[in-house]
């Protein structure tokens, strides 16, 4: 496969042209992969859930998908890749919980890149790790995308799947979908059969929550950074929201302002709300949501998270913002 997007590459929009891609990754991945066996990154994320779809229509049950809950996942998301992958798909799907190994490592890291490059490397040992357990593993498949390699060739932020394997690392990588846009995966993910609620989900980081608890991850503050985004799936869903925005997260920043309970005085965090449209994920727009809905987000947010007492919204596009905050 090309390295670099052609600059003259149409973009996909149709069935006709996904189609035409996937037999044509298809082709190259049964090339490069002959008859030897291969280990998916499986986060669940539409990236890593087409490049599984489109691995099991290559090579079949040659694919071994390895899921790493490493404790920075959103609510009920590691119970879901399971039901969906190994229950409904049924993939060859390895779950490992990983949760105490990267939180005790990420333990008083505060700067964003050194964070990032934590939890990338972790990634990689935890799948070497699975692989020395498993036979004739030589391919790694990883659902790199496009704006990835741009984003990390122009110095913006590291990716923890841009930046290729440590040189004792004896994989070789299958990346079938990094010359791609993220809607454009979308449109494929449909064209692999894969369940639209999959396709449509919403763009998840690799580093996951960690990447939206800026200052040192703690676990209580992380926690606060799930339960307010379950909140906040859950009321988007009921109001309309869902699909109609590309990507909505909370976010809890390493900082305490006072407010008050009961009557007294409490010394707790923020949560800060962001919820932005995008075709590409270059540049995005900030949505509008509704003053009563953020009143009611408000409410629920500070009555049903411990240890917050704020709730604030981000109305920073891309650029000068970019979507996630670290």
């Amino acid at each position: 496969m090309a390295d670099r997007r052609p600059d003259d590459m149409i973009r996909i929009t149709t069935k006709e042209l996904a189609d035409a891609f996937i037999e044509e990754q298809i082709k190259e991945l049964r090339d490069q992969i002959g008859d030897k066996k291969v280990l998916l990154a499986l986060s669940g994320g539409v990236d890593s859930s087409v490049v599984a779809a489109m691995l099991i229509k290559a090579v079949g049950d040659q694919l071994t998908c390895v899921h790493v809950n490493h404790g920075l996942l959103r609510k009920g998301e590691p119970e879901q890749v399971i039901e969906v992958f190994r229950n409904q798909m049924k993939a060859n799907l390895i779950y490992v919980d990983a949760t105490d190994r990267f939180l005790d490592k990420l333990a008083g890291v505060t700067d964003p890149e050194k964070k990032r490059k934590i939890i990338g490397g972790e990634f990689i040992e935890v799948f070497a790790e699975e692989a020395r357990k498993l036979d004739n593993i030589e391919f790694l498949a990883q659902g790199t995308i496009w704006p990835d390699i741009l984003e990390s060739e122009k110095g913006i932020k590291a990716h923890h799947n841009a930046g290729g394997l440590p040189e004792d690392m004896k994989f070789e990588l299958v990346e079938p979908v990094k010359i791609l846009f993220k809607d454009e995966v979308r449109v494929v993910g449909e064209a692999l059969g894969l369940p639209s609620n999959m396709v449509y989900r919403q763009p998840f980081p690799g580093p996951g929550l960690g990447v939206r608890c800026p200052g040192a991850i703690t676990r209580d503050r992380l926690e606060a950074v799930r339960e307010s985004d379950a909140i906040l799936r859950e009321e988007f869903a009921k109001n309309g929201l869902e699909g109609k925005v590309w990507q909505y997260f909370t976010v809890v920043p390493d900082f305490k302002s006072t407010g008050i309970r009961n009557g007294e005085r409490t010394f707790d965090w923020c949560v800060i709300i962001r919820a932005v449209n995008t075709t590409d994920a270059m540049t995005a727009e900030v949505e509008n949501i509704p003053f009563d809905l953020m009143q009611h987000l408000v409410s629920r947010i500070t009555s049903e998270v411990n240890g917050v007492n704020r709730v604030l919204y981000d109305f920073t596009p891309k650029p000068s913002g970019t979507i996630e905050y670290e």
